[in-house]
């Protein structure tokens, strides 16, 4: 092994193309993979950006350590149906990290690179997973939300109130709240999929959905109109309970008045025309 080793590196100082990525990265262990990575970053730097030979120590660098981000998407294994695009993502972390990482920095570039790898992978679930999208600092905070109210929850034995939380995480009560309402737009469900409530079995939620009820705006005007209709003689007042309130007809009501159904019209008229007057002129 230590023969191929020191043909890869060989090659990369001499940019010696028959050597191709599949072979380099396939014929090394993870501590050789260190190593060699290590001597080609030193290449890296003295060759100019844009030339084939940089281009060739570039891609093997990423070639070689494409098991990075294998490893990485290993913690994100419960989102199988994702991850293609996971190992993706994670390959955009590691190209950035190879084009970032300078030697000199003392640490070794597993160290440097698996943090942006999986940075990546995070901004992919920050900026896909969510039904609706939110500001990313309220993504944020709602993980931080979630950690908290389970601690004071196990300190308190309750649920914790929102002033606890903003106590908890040094932030407004406002923006406690803020983020409460974001944490709702993480995941989505159909108007048409049954609540979790077993007696409300077979309601889908658009059947419980709210509308606008049009007799709250008769309840504002029959406050307003009562104080004028108790002014009203007491035969007007008759009136408008046998025709609003029993429904009879303008002949029925005139059969009870013992006056013609013409003259209950006219009664009807003024007393409503008296009634729209005295409404529109209140402050």
């Amino acid at each position: 092994m230590q023969m191929v080793t020191d043909g890869v590196v060989g090659a990369v100082w001499e940019t010696d193309t028959a050597v191709t990525l599949p072979e380099i990265s396939g014929a090394m262990t993870a501590p050789e993979v260190r190593q060699v990575s290590k001597v080609m970053f030193q290449r890296l730097q003295t060759l100019e950006e844009g030339t084939a030979d940089y281009q060739y120590v570039r891609n093997t660098l990423i070639e070689m350590n494409t098991a990075l981000v294998h490893f990485a998407a290993r913690r994100f294994s419960q989102r199988a149906e994702q991850m293609e695009d996971i190992l993706q993502v994670g390959t955009i972390g590691l190209i950035k990290a190879v084009d970032r990482f300078d030697p000199d920095y003392g640490v070794e570039f597993v160290t440097f690179a698996l943090p942006t790898i999986v940075g990546e992978m995070k901004r992919f679930f920050r900026d896909t997973s969510w039904s609706v999208h939110v500001p990313r600092r309220l993504q944020e905070l709602r993980v931080d939300l979630a950690k908290a109210t389970d601690a004071l929850a196990a300190d308190l034995g309750r649920a914790p109130t929102v002033a606890e939380l903003a106590a908890r995480l040094e932030i407004g009560e406002e923006v406690v709240v803020e983020a409460m309402t974001a944490a709702n737009a993480y995941s989505a469900a159909s108007l048409d999929a049954p609540p979790t409530d077993e007696s409300d079995s077979g309601t889908g939620w658009a059947d419980r959905l709210g509308y606008d009820d049009n007799a709250f705006s008769k309840i504002e005007d029959l406050e307003a109109v009562k104080p004028l209709i108790a002014q009203l003689p007491e035969r007007d007042r008759l009136i408008l309970l046998l025709r609003f309130g029993h429904e009879l007809t303008q002949a029925q009501i005139g059969e009870r008045l013992g006056v013609s159904q013409m003259q209950v019209s006219r009664l009807l008229t003024r007393i409503l025309n008296r009634l729209r007057a005295q409404a529109l002129a209140l402050p």
